[in-house]
């Protein structure tokens, strides 16, 4: 019974040590106090919408409609990458597509790169 006991008390001690605290951990999103009462950056964020139209899946990005995955990680790679990109999911389009877009993102050099599912 010892035995279990110490092991266990071990077990314990070694999964603290080794994980490193939520606390410590980088927000993907943070918020600026600033004296006026509102937070804004300088550059806005990408917003890379993805929907299905007809039963295939569109990307876009502001008025702009992709189909297909290359074009995409072209157009995304001519965009500031500083702020970073959302993905803002729509009903209707897969899990794979979800994951399409994601990648596109990170293909294209976005550090930051936000799953956003929109509630309609």
């Amino acid at each position: 019974m010892i035995d279990v006991v110490f092991l266990l008390l071990a077990y314990f001690i070694v999964t603290t040590v080794i994980t490193q605290r939520e606390d410590r951990l980088s927000p993907n999103l943070s918020i600026e106090d600033q004296a006026g009462g509102t937070a804004q950056q300088d550059f806005e964020p990408q917003v890379l919408e993805v929907k299905l139209v007809d039963g295939s899946v569109e990307y876009s990005i502001g008025d702009r409609r992709f189909a297909d995955r290359g074009p995409l990680v072209e157009a995304l790679s001519k965009l500031p990458q500083g702020p970073g990109l959302f993905v803002r999911v729509h009903d209707g389009p897969t899990v794979s597509a979800a994951a399409a877009a994601i990648q596109c993102g990170r293909d294209a050099g976005f550090k930051e790169v936000t799953y956003v599912p929109v509630v309609e």
